[in-house]
């Protein structure tokens, strides 16, 4: 009942199109015939304060852009350098499949008509496939200029640093590759600079104009050139190619690897000390911003289906359709984060959006909406709309967060929250190898598990492999004779995996092993995929426990008794306790607010808190050399006590 009370204080949600309070920014909606001169009237401005804030007016104030205003005018009187781009020479490029002159652009770090101006045909033409274009390249030309107390023209040019106040959590790197020097260089430039710079510290920098600084991009990592350092011992060593360093730093194009650069790779654990293991981040205890924070959760509630004049009609069509009832399962989930992150003190906004799972219905919500200072989408369920979605909003980078589907050809601005299914294999296979311990691994698995099991028998060669008998007619029977396990067991501690997806082979496999275990042989019973097989009333959870059943997970199960708030808080709610769908509810909403407010944005919060974790879910997110972000972290657990607990590494 409580479910069905709450479809109307969504359409209520919905109708009104969002919960919001007073924005802490001032920005400027450009009108029709307004321009840089008549907007910095009315805000008492110069053209420069506009422009330095908003370079891209200088080229086009275009109707609807929005622009940032200043609170107040900026020094002109200072000296400052600006970077002027000389045409060098042009590359050729062959157009792939899927690449657009938006791709291209950010590919090349040039504008979209830079390349038109060069291929004049481009002008009256689309980009096809196996066009052959010419893309121009630039050298950087660094001109200083001090302008005059009057009227601030250049007057001459100077070599002079200025002060820089360091942030906090800038490292040297990070500064070097703002101000496009070495760290070398920039420790040249402060005689007995510290290694570890602290915040708030005054150093010297190159005296180039803010607007000029290379922007510190959080969606990538940073890696300085160590000596000797070539192409193919980066490639070893970061998986990345030539081509691949120089679309993401053109400077190498015209300067080669030098020892000291700072490079702008994907963010990738091959960059960091593989070593090192991560430990959570609680975010709840170091927020740094109150800012308003604004997203948007898009779900396929189709509230057009429903009958909310009848009740009973609801409730059958809520049990019909399961992107309904798990959307409402999700949903509820997110309203109890909502209020969690209010009682942090947390300003946010949200606008709360019907998908009703079609195309042409998001397509609606995203022409009818302004989704400008939006800083996350949280949405949709189903692949094709997270696609839709994230290429709409890319153009304005704005992340879009996949609460549930898997395996996603993902963009630039998408991120997979939900692991993919080859790390749960990955993660189960890493724990059997590392475990030195064990004296026999058997493999067993049915016909259809068939290739697993061949791919686990590569990953361990010594492993016994049983496969299940057939009956008369030639197919699989899903069952094996006793003497097929003993004969393959050792004493000590024996690792077994069980790939198959029939609970009847689950049931007389665990009943054999069960009987089995002796005080000078453990048996461990393992699984690539836990499936439904295994948790099928016909299987016994106490052989299970008993056989300590491990498998790789991407959530784990919360203890009740262990008075876990969100489920207290749940349970007063609903009056029910909470499935794993509105806990994962709860844990995506809850870590997509909390990277935003102790964070500038969800990229950086990539490298900065690589892994946080909730009530069942936890996120270690990690980026694709071509792509967006993926979820990179999974849990290890096991039956114990009749219990689902994790395996602590």
């Amino acid at each position: 009942m409580k479910k069905l009370l709450y479809i109307l204080g969504i359409l209520l949600f919905v109708a009104c199109g969002s919960a919001s309070q007073a924005q802490n920014y001032k920005t400027h909606k450009v009108q029709a015939g307004e321009t840089v001169e008549s907007i910095a009237r009315q805000y008492q401005l110069t053209a420069f304060d506009i422009y330095a804030l908003n370079p891209d007016a200088k080229k086009e104030l275009k109707r609807n852009a929005v622009l940032i205003i200043p609170n107040k005018k900026i020094d002109r009187t200072a000296p400052h350098a600006a970077i002027e781009r000389e045409l060098t020479g042009f590359k050729k490029h062959t157009v792939k499949r899927k690449e657009t002159l938006y791709s291209l652009a950010k590919e090349y770090n040039v504008a979209q008509d830079e390349i038109k101006k060069h291929n004049t045909f481009l002008y009256a033409n689309n980009l096809r496939k196996g066009d052959e274009i010419k893309i121009p390249i630039y050298k950087k030309v660094f001109t200083v200029s001090k302008p005059d107390a009057t009227d601030g023209n250049s007057t001459g040019t100077t070599t002079s640093t200025k002060k820089y106040t360091v942030l906090p959590k800038e490292g040297k790197w990070r500064i070097a590759y703002k101000f496009g020097i070495t760290v070398a260089e920039l420790d040249a430039l402060n005689p007995g600079i510290n290694a570890v710079l602290n915040d708030g510290e005054i150093i010297n920098v190159p005296n180039i104009n803010n607007t000029e600084e290379k922007p510190v991009d959080s969606k990538y990592s940073y890696y300085e050139v160590l000596p000797k350092e070539g192409f193919y011992r980066l490639k070893v060593k970061l998986g990345l190619d030539q081509d691949q360093l120089e679309a993401l730093n053109p400077e190498l194009v015209e300067s080669g690897l030098k020892v000291g650069m700072v490079l702008k790779v994907p963010f990738s654990a091959n960059v960091e000390d593989e070593n090192i293991k991560l430990e959570s981040k609680d975010l709840t205890n170091s927020i740094s911003s109150y800012k308003q924070k604004h997203i948007a959760i898009m779900l396929p509630f189709k509230l057009n289906k429903l009958n909310t004049d009848s009740i009973s009609d609801t409730k059958a069509q809520i049990l019909k359709d399961p992107f309904i009832d798990m959307s409402l399962d999700f949903y509820s989930g997110v309203v109890v984060a909502l209020d969690s992150l209010k009682n942090l003190g947390v300003n946010l906004k949200v606008d709360i959006y019907d998908t009703k799972n079609t195309g042409s219905e998001i397509s609606s919500i995203l022409n009818n909406n302004n989704f400008n200072d939006v800083h996350a989408v949280i949405g949709p369920f189903m692949p094709e709309n997270i696609k839709r979605v994230a290429n709409e909003l890319q153009g304005q980078n704005i992340p879009v967060v996949s609460p549930l589907a898997k395996n996603l050809e993902i963009s630039e601005n998408v991120f997979q929250s939900r692991p993919s299914e080859d790390l749960l294999k990955e993660k189960i296979v890493k724990y059997v190898n590392d475990d030195a311990t064990i004296s026999q691994i058997i493999i067993i698995s049915d016909e259809s598990r068939a290739s697993i099991a061949n791919d686990l028998k590569n990953s361990f060669p010594t492993a016994s492999l049983i496969k299940s008998r057939k009956n008369k007619s030639g197919t699989d029977g899903f069952y094996i004779y006793d003497t097929d396990i003993t004969s393959k067991l050792k004493p000590g501690k024996n690792f077994i995996f069980f790939e198959t997806t029939n609970a009847g082979f689950v049931s007389n496999v665990t009943s054999k092993l069960n009987s089995l275990i002796s005080k000078d042989r453990q048996i461990i019973l393992g699984t690539t995929e836990m499936g439904a097989a295994f948790e099928d009333d016909e299987v016994s959870n106490s052989h299970l426990s008993n056989l300590q059943f491990t498998f790789a997970a991407i959530a784990k199960t919360f203890n009740e008794d262990d008075n876990n708030s969100f489920a207290i808080e749940y349970q007063k709610r609903y009056g029910v306790s909470p499935n794993k769908i509105a806990v994962r509810g709860f844990d995506v909403t809850m870590d997509v607010v909390l990277r935003l407010v102790n964070f500038t944005d969800l990229y950086e919060s990539v490298s900065q808190a690589p892994l946080t974790e909730y009530v069942e879910n936890k996120f270690a997110y990690k980026k694709k050399v071509s792509g967006g972000f993926y979820n990179d972290t999974v849990y290890l657990v096991k039956y114990e006590d009749l219990k689902i607990k994790e395996i602590k590494l």
